[in-house]
């Protein structure tokens, strides 16, 4: 098809950079005019404002990142062909080259940005497999997704996630059930480095478990044998039964929802470890008062969930990591380690270490970064797009 036959949009004078560096949103702002009436879902070839190719990709009027993009070569078309490509090449990634293959075991399968599919996302749970669409144009596409997705995993079913928001930032219409096979009736058992947990992949956080963790759960676990810990936010208790499981005195974890907090203890129950309990409560508040007690651990886990969700809520979120690690920093022994970690991609690193030089100052207790990390490879972080690391976690010793 010619591209006079093509809907097409064209940049703003002096706004193409960030595209042609294959950053994949287009944001209202940067559009100069459009040509040719695209349809939300629509293919559409981006041009700079006198003309000259950027790239392809999927337009959306009702979305603030109106067109996302995908390929960079004018002649490629997002096509059946494309969309299968891409999937396998994401998939291939885990298993062939991250060895992710475990078919009891769980991991990200596709990552949006991050395996340039922006607006999909995929999780394996040992047979099952859940599927996130953050796009109104690839959820358009789910049938094709989902036949891929059958073709190469061969699951004992698909099962739709919705993320609390999207609908309104996309114009999206969907509801949480299955996309495929059969509905799982029953938490789906995984396994992670030698333990067991039990993902409800219909009602769990995200999509069901904190894949993005793995790595760094191991990497705190080196650290557990002989320590008393505290796992705040703890959720179904993933990094508690691994501090647990790795030689920890004992280990505490708290969290706010009772439901999860039933979960870790089958959990703990599943893995046989003795030395762990969960307690009911906001982190806050247990931190606070533990304190005012006079209690000390050795080593705190701290993950809370995103506090920033939009840029304006940024420097709330940074006065809240300041708090939450304050207060850890006020029951910490010294010499005690801190791993501290936040979700919220809008918290950069350097305003994350910002952060804990806050503390520093406000306790008198220098604290020094071990090691920085981030979010597991199977979550992979695009150079062309920042905002896929998302995840810090910080492992640290407190003097």
């Amino acid at each position: 098809m010619a591209r006079s036959q093509e809907p097409q949009v064209y940049l703003k004078e002096g706004r193409a950079r960030p595209f042609f560096g294959r950053h994949p949103w287009v944001f209202s702002g940067a559009i100069g005019r459009l040509a040719g009436d695209p349809a939300d879902g629509d293919e559409v070839i981006v041009l700079t404002h006198d003309g000259h190719f950027v790239a392809r990709g999927l337009f959306n009027s009702r979305s603030q990142i109106r067109v996302r993009l995908y390929s960079w070569q004018e002649t490629e078309r997002l096509d059946e062909t494309f969309w299968r490509t891409a999937i396998a090449s994401a998939i291939d990634l885990r298993e062939r080259i991250l060895g992710l293959h475990d078919p009891a075991g769980a991991c990200r399968l596709v990552f949006s940005e991050g395996d340039g599919i922006s607006g999909l996302v995929v999780d394996r749970y040992a047979g099952w497999l859940a599927v996130q669409f953050t796009s109104l144009a690839l959820a358009m596409r789910r049938e094709l997704v989902v036949d891929e997705l059958v073709r190469r995993c061969r699951p004992q079913g698909i099962y739709l996630r919705t993320e609390r928001g999207i609908g309104r930032e996309e114009g999206l219409v969907l509801a949480d059930g299955i996309l495929w096979g059969a509905t799982p009736e029953a938490p789906v058992t995984i396994a992670e480095d030698g333990l067991r947990f039990e993902v409800d992949i219909r009602s769990g956080q995200k999509t069901g478990f904190y894949l993005d963790q793995r790595e760094n759960r191991r990497a705190a676990a080196r650290f557990a044998p002989g320590r008393r810990a505290l796992d705040g936010c703890c959720y179904t208790g993933a990094f508690a039964i691994a501090l647990a499981r790795a030689g920890a005195r004992e280990v505490l974890g708290i969290d706010v929802s009772d439901s999860a907090l039933e979960a870790a203890r089958r959990h703990a129950a599943l893995n046989r470890v003795e030395n762990v309990r969960f307690d009911a409560g906001d982190v806050f508040q247990r931190l606070e008062h533990l304190a005012d007690g006079g209690e000390r651990f050795d080593l705190i886990v701290l993950d809370p969930p995103r506090f920033a969700r939009s840029r304006r809520g940024l420097d709330q979120a940074l006065h809240g990591y300041g708090s939450l690690n304050e207060l850890a920093v006020r029951v910490l022994a010294p010499d005690g380690i801190l791993v501290t970690c936040s979700c919220s991609g809008r918290v950069s690193r350097e305003a994350f270490t910002e952060v804990l030089a806050g503390v520093t100052e406000r306790t008198g207790r220098p604290i020094h970064v071990l090691e920085q990390r981030g979010q597991a490879p199977d979550h992979p972080v695009s150079a062309s797009c920042p905002e896929t690391a998302y995840l810090k976690c910080f492992i640290c010793r407190v003097a």
